[in-house]
């Protein structure tokens, strides 16, 4: 595995590559590795001739600067996760190289209600630097395939929207999200979970489970579905809950149509440590 700090040093060895017809894809990260994020290499593997990953922790679209700094740093074991699943390449830069002109947003895009709502309305400029850093990173990498996972799921409808109104060409492909054992959906943030929370972060999957399954048995009543599922989080002492909302798939405005393909969201805190999931009710 290759690894560059520089964008000159990434681009000059991904033109040589892009002009043999080489198609490149790319797994950006913010580093702390696990199964789901090698997941997005594996299937780059499968489908690009040269797998790009970045890991780089993107100081603009932290809205909290403790939850910055306490984000997890494992650099030397993300790459040895890198090299056993055989990435092509890792860029690695650093916050001057990615910000030469500063991190002050110039170019921001106005994704309309899809970046007000649920994260948008708890994490104020959240979306503004992650679609800044987003852009910045495909720029300098310009792949043919963009890899993301679903458990970010906002995150990527925001990106699907950068790629259209930038005209960019990339094709973005998402995967499922995946889960532990127990259902739990695999984070960065899980390792800072102590035993306590990571027993309780369970109930975060089991109340999406429990909303898909009462849905599929009466669809109609998704506010009374919505309204349990807040009640049963709630009882649980130590979860403290951001919110759980039934929305339209593409939209994520609330629904107001029985044929709208819906889908659940959730942002509770555990243990100090914030956690998103989701999961498709149709």
């Amino acid at each position: 595995m290759l690894v560059f700090k520089q964008v000159k040093d990434l681009q000059k060895h991904l033109k040589a590559l892009a002009n043999q017809g080489q198609t490149i894809g790319f797994v950006p990260t913010m580093g702390a590795l696990h199964e789901g994020h090698i997941s997005l290499i594996k299937k780059s593997k499968k489908q690009a001739k040269c797998t790009v990953c970045s890991i780089f922790v993107n100081p603009t679209q932290f809205n909290d600067l403790k939850d910055f700094e306490k984000y997890p740093s494992t650099i030397d074991a993300d790459m040895e996760k890198l090299s056993a699943a055989k990435c092509d390449v890792l860029f690695l830069p650093s916050v001057k190289e990615m910000y030469p002109d500063g991190t002050g947003n110039k170019r921001k895009i106005d994704f309309g209600s899809l970046a007000k709502v649920l994260e948008g309305e708890h994490r104020p400029g959240h979306f503004d630097g992650m679609a800044q850093v987003v852009e910045r990173l495909l720029r300098i990498v310009k792949p043919d395939l963009l890899f993301m996972g679903l458990k970010d799921y906002q995150q990527q409808l925001i990106v699907s929207k950068l790629i259209e109104k930038r005209k960019l060409k990339v094709k973005l492909i998402a995967l499922e999200t995946m889960r532990e054992k127990d259902g739990l959906a695999m984070s960065s943030r899980n390792v800072r979970l102590d035993k306590k929370a990571r027993k309780l972060a369970v109930e975060v999957s089991r109340t999406l489970k429990e909303a898909r399954q009462q849905t599929q048995d009466n669809r109609q009543q998704t506010i009374q579905i919505q309204e349990r599922a807040l009640h049963r989080l709630q009882s649980f002492k130590g979860i403290e809950v951001e919110y759980f909302e039934i929305r339209n798939a593409k939209t994520l405005l609330v629904p107001v149509k029985k044929s709208e393909k819906l889908i659940a969201l959730i942002a509770v805190k555990i243990g100090g440590v914030r956690l998103i999931d989701n999961m498709r009710l149709s």
